[in-house]
């Protein structure tokens, strides 16, 4: 007896793209392999264009009108949808976290902010933490006041999704995402001045 959940499952099985002759429609607008646009062509047309350098038509908007398809190697086409994919994912997961307290040394408060330019210029978000303890719950301002400093000082670099909360009784946050690069300040990093030269031996 088979199972009919297989065989359903199996059936409505679709592949990710259509291609070559699996598209359905008689019209399609063709991006070419260097990704040139060629314009609206007969199905038939674009199909012969993409034998002609041994290549795939790819269905990449099914529901445009009419379908949009690109000529391209359906292999590396697949390729790049997975890097691309997983080049965004890596992105969105790329966190990191910095921990202050409202009684931090100034010193150590200016290398807290260089970490977190750093992060945001190598497109990592940042959050900050600030954690009050004993009597500093009952001067809550002080720390606001000093992480929305930092958020200043990192506005070249980045920018606060949104104002420093709150969590619990005890816990500040603010979660700062990188700028675009065209708006980023350089990252300091690279534009630091070379040494000078050692002029030890001269007389």
């Amino acid at each position: 007896m088979s199972n009919p959940f297989f065989s359903r499952s199996n059936r409505s099985r679709e592949p990710l793209h259509r291609r070559n002759g699996k598209i359905r429609a008689r019209e399609v607008r063709v991006i070419g392999d260097s990704k040139e646009q060629l314009g609206v062509m007969p199905l038939g047309d674009a199909l012969a264009l993409a034998r002609a350098k041994n290549l795939d038509l790819i269905e990449i908007a099914p529901n445009a009108i009419p379908p949009v398809c690109r000529i391209v190697n359906y292999g590396k086409f697949l390729y790049d949808e997975s890097k691309r994919s997983k080049d965004s994912h890596n992105s969105a997961g790329k966190l990191k976290e910095l921990q202050i307290s409202p009684a931090i040394d100034p010193h150590d408060l200016a290398t807290k902010r260089d970490h977190a330019i750093q992060f945001l210029c190598d497109d990592m978000k940042v959050r900050i933490k600030l954690r009050f303890r004993g009597r500093q719950k009952a001067h809550k301002e002080i720390g606001f006041e000093l992480m929305n400093r930092l958020v200043t000082e990192l506005a070249a670099y980045g920018q606060a999704d949104s104002p420093p909360k709150l969590l619990g009784d005890r816990d500040l946050n603010v979660l700062v995402s990188p700028l675009p690069k065209n708006k980023r300040a350089k990252n300091p990093r690279e534009t630091r001045l070379p040494d000078p030269p050692d002029n030890g031996d001269a007389d």
